[in-house]
């Protein structure tokens, strides 16, 4: 991609920690495929019609998280009748598991010293008597990258300077993506439809994982049930694997913006 500018470049790209510009794991990321989402773009009739589902799934999962965010730390907080089903099945969940979240550090900065990027955490929180990260997720399953955007999390609060700087309370000890999901289910057949962005999207043949029993319904037959939402947790403990996966996407995010890179000093 090209910018007008170096200026537009570190604005597009990263930001600067105490006066110096680093990249954001979220853009180092965009380097690597993504299947999922090239599927989608597929699908869509038109590049804007993709960008505008895009933009709005975007904004709607900024809602979850801000609502999310707001609600565990305590804030007197409405929750938007559109993700209601979604947040309702979160504290629904978090009654259960208790989850302790730690008000200073939600939506926090961080950045690494050693491999030079920055990013910013939905949380850090104490699950089972692990303090760790928890990353916050609209989608309706578990993708590869969120594991190397974790990890990179992960070691950047592992950095002694870093952890003294933020003045963590303890050593970061796990990672934990949490997905706040919402759909309808077809009472004859067990398909789910989500919808998102103002796009609608229906799956057969599974149903958190199993297989439906019941055939699929033919010619759009369906009959959905009341909006519902799903919650889950997963702990992913280990990450020297993803954390070098992440290095190594980051070195070719390096080699493919090393033109601007050294335009801002960065490769200087």
């Amino acid at each position: 991609m090209w910018y007008k500018n170096s200026g537009e470049f570190k604005s597009a790209m990263g930001h600067e920690v105490a006066g110096v510009w680093y990249p954001r794991v979220t853009k180092i990321l965009d380097i690597k495929s993504k299947p999922g989402l090239e599927h989608f773009w597929k699908e869509m009739d038109s590049f804007a019609s993709a960008q505008d589902v895009t933009n709005k799934s975007a904004a709607q999962g900024s809602l979850v998280h801000e609502t999310i965010q707001g609600l565990v730390t305590g804030k007197l907080v409405a929750i938007p009748k559109e993700i209601e089903p979604s947040i309702s099945a979160f504290q629904k969940f978090n009654e259960i598991r208790g989850i302790a979240f730690h008000p200073d550090f939600i939506e926090r900065s961080l950045w690494s010293l050693r491999h030079r990027y920055s990013g910013t955490i939905d949380a850090l929180a104490t699950i089972d008597g692990k303090f760790g990260v928890l990353d916050i997720k609209t989608s309706t399953g578990f993708f590869p990258e969120y594991n190397l955007q974790t990890a990179a999390y992960v070691s950047a609060l592992q950095e002694f300077s870093i952890k003294r700087t933020l003045s963590l309370p303890c050593d970061i000890e796990t990672r934990w993506i949490l997905r706040v999901n919402q759909h309808q289910v077809c009472r004859r057949c067990g398909a789910t439809l989500r919808e998102k962005g103002g796009r609608s999207k229906i799956r057969t043949g599974f149903q958190n994982g199993k297989k439906n029993s019941h055939p699929a319904c033919t010619n759009g037959a369906h009959e959905w049930g009341a909006l519902e939402g799903d919650v889950e947790l997963k702990e992913f403990p280990y990450h020297y694997n993803d954390m070098k996966a992440f290095i190594a996407a980051k070195i070719l995010w390096e080699w493919e913006n090393g033109y601007w890179l050294k335009q801002v000093g960065y490769l200087n």
